[in-house]
C-alpha cells in the first residue's frame, strides 16, 4: 500500500504533464523513416539547410518505439508509455529504499524525489534509460554482496541502452567505480565489464556509436545553446529541493550511524559533480542522493517514522493499494476529456503550433524556402515534410556557425540580407520567442502577412506568391 501511496500522485502528474515539441515530434518522424525505408537515415532528410549532410540517429529504437506507440494509440497509449516508465523507474528506487529504511519514511522520500524530478519526464529516449541505470546499480549492491549471478544484467543493460539512448556510458561509469572502489569480487566484475563493451557494438552503428558519443561530449552547438548542457541555478521550487537536498546530506552523513561505503561516496562525489556541471545530469545523482539518504536516516526512520503497526489487513492493503495505481488511468487522453472540462492541453502550445501547421497544410501554393523558429522544428517535421525546416532541436546537427546566424536573424540582425542570401520565401515565426524579427518583418512592405494566431505568425515573401 505504501508504495502505491508513493506513485499514485507521480503517475498522476505524468498524466497531466503537456509534451512540449522538443526533442519528441521528431523522433516519430525518425521512427516513421526507418520503417517506410527500412534503414535508419544517414543523410539529413529533415531540413533543407543541412539537406545531404550525413547525421547520425543512435536512438533508433526510441524512435521506433515512439512512432508505433502513437500509431497505435496515439496521444493516450503514449502518455501511458510515459506514466508505465515513470512506475517502473520509481518502483524500483522504493524497492532500493526499503533495503534499509521504513515504508512510511521511503515513501515520503519517494514523493520528494518524484516531485522535484518530474521536470525531466518528458517524452524523450531518455525515459527509457531511467530503469535500466537502476538495474544496473542494483546488480552492482547484489555483487557487493557476493551474488554474482546477477552480473548478466549488465550488459543486457547496455545491449537495450546502446540502442535507446546516448547516456550508455553511465553503466560503465557505475562499473567502472565498483571495479575499483567496490568490495566485490573484481575478476568478476571485469569480465561483466568486458561483456558490456561487447554489448554495446551490437547496434547498426558498431563501434561508431562510441565515436558518437564523444562527438556529443565535445560539441560546441549543444553545450553553448541548449539549456540542458548549462549549470543548474537555485531557480524555481524544484531546484529549490535539489541544492536543498544537496546541502542537507553531508550534515545527514556526519550524525548518522550508518556510513556510505566508498564506493557509495565516489558515486556521490562523481554524478554530483556531473549535476553541477550540466542540468541533464541532475536526475540521475538525484536518483542515487534519495538512496543514499535512504540509508543514512534508517535508524531515524524505525526510531521514529516507522514503529510497527499492532494490526494489519493485508486484504485491506492489498484493495487500497491497487485502487491507488488505478485512479490515475482516469487522467488518461480520451477518458480524461469526458470528465474534466479544464483538462491539462496534451501537447505544449507555445512550441507546438497545431493550428497554424494546419494551415499550411490547406494552403500548399505558399512558397518555399522555409525558415522557422527551432522549437517549431520539430513538429513542423513530422506534421509537414513537405516544408523541410531551416533549423529545430537536433542541437548536434547543426553547426555552431548556424546556430549563431539563427540566434542574429532572431534578434532581427542582418535579417534581411540572411533571407535574400539563403533564398528564404516563407517564415514560421513564434510569438514568444521572436518578437523583434516579427516587429522588423511587419515594418518590412516586402512580407505578407498569412497567418497569425497566439503562438505563431507566417509570412511569405510578397514577390514570391
Amino acid at each position: 500500500m505504501w508504495l502505491s501511496l508513493g506513485l499514485f500522485p507521480l503517475l498522476a502528474l505524468s498524466f497531466m504533464l503537456s509534451v512540449p515539441a522538443q526533442d519528441y515530434w521528431w523522433y516519430l518522424r525518425l521512427g516513421k523513416d526507418i520503417l517506410e525505408q527500412g534503414s535508419i537515415p544517414l543523410v539529413d532528410t529533415m531540413s533543407h539547410s543541412r539537406a545531404g549532410e550525413p547525421i547520425f540517429y543512435q536512438q533508433w529504437l526510441s524512435s521506433l518505439i515512439f512512432y508505433w506507440v502513437y500509431q497505435i494509440g496515439d496521444a493516450s497509449l503514449t502518455f501511458l508509455l510515459r506514466a508505465l516508465l515513470i512506475g517502473i523507474t520509481y518502483g524500483m528506487i522504493w524497492h532500493f529504499m526499503r533495503t534499509w529504511s521504513g515504508a512510511r519514511t521511503v515513501t515520503i522520500l519517494l514523493v520528494i524525489l518524484g516531485l522535484s524530478t518530474s521536470n525531466n519526464w518528458m517524452i524523450r529516449p531518455q525515459l527509457f534509460a531511467y530503469p535500466l541505470f537502476l538495474l544496473c546499480l542494483f546488480s552492482i549492491y547484489q555483487w557487493r554482496e557476493s551474488k554474482n549471478k546477477f552480473l548478466f544484467l549488465l550488459p543486457i543493460s547496455v545491449l537495450l541502452w546502446v540502442n535507446l539512448h546516448g547516456s550508455f556510458i553511465l553503466p560503465f561509469v557505475l562499473a567502472g567505480a565498483a571495479f575499483i572502489f567496490g568490495n566485490g569480487k573484481r575478476k568478476e566484475m571485469g569480465f561483466a565489464i568486458v561483456a558490456m563493451f561487447i554489448a554495446s557494438l551490437i547496434n547498426p552503428h558498431g563501434i561508431g556509436v562510441w565515436e558518437y558519443l564523444f562527438f556529443i561530449l565535445n560539441n560546441p552547438s549543444d553545450y553553448l545553446f541548449s539549456v540542458e548542457w548549462y549549470p543548474p541555478t537555485n531557480d524555481g521550487w524544484q531546484m529549490n529541493i535539489f541544492f536543498t537536498w544537496l546541502l542537507i546530506f553531508p550534515l545527514l552523513a556526519g550524525f548518522s550511524k550508518n556510513k556510505l561505503s566508498l564506493l557509495e561516496w565516489i558515486l556521490f562525489l562523481g554524478f554530483g559533480w556531473l549535476a553541477l556541471s550540466g542540468i541533464r545530469y541532475v536526475i540521475w545523482f538525484m536518483f542515487l542522493l534519495a538512496i543514499f539518504t535512504s540509508k543514512l536516516i534508517a535508524e531515524w526512520s524505525h526510531q521514529w517514522l516507522d514503529k510497527p503497526i499492532e494490526k494489519i489487513n493485508p486484504r485491506l492493503n492489498t484493495t487500497v493499494g491497487l485502487v491507488l495505481l488505478t485512479l490515475p488511468l482516469l487522467l488518461t487522453p480520451g477518458i480524461c476529456d469526458s470528465w474534466w472540462q479544464d483538462a491539462p492541453q496534451l501537447y505544449e502550445l507555445s512550441t507546438t503550433p497545431i493550428q497554424a501547421v494546419e494551415f499550411l497544410k490547406e494552403h500548399e501554393e505558399l512558397p518555399n524556402l522555409l525558415w522557422n523558429d527551432y522549437a517549431f522544428g520539430s513538429y513542423l517535421q513530422f506534421m509537414l515534410p513537405s516544408h523541410p525546416t531551416w533549423i529545430d532541436t537536433r542541437m548536434y546537427s547543426f553547426p555552431v556557425e548556424q546556430w549563431q546566424e539563427y540566434v542574429n536573424v532572431t534578434n532581427a540582425e542582418g535579417w534581411k540580407e540572411f533571407f535574400d542570401r539563403e533564398g528564404i520565401n516563407l517564415l514560421f515565426l513564434s510569438q514568444a520567442a521572436q518578437p523583434k524579427l516579427i516587429q522588423a518583418v511587419l515594418e518590412s512592405n516586402i512580407w505578407c502577412e498569412e497567418y497569425k494566431d497566439e503562438y505563431a505568425i507566417i509570412f511569405s515573401r510578397c514577390e514570391a506568391k
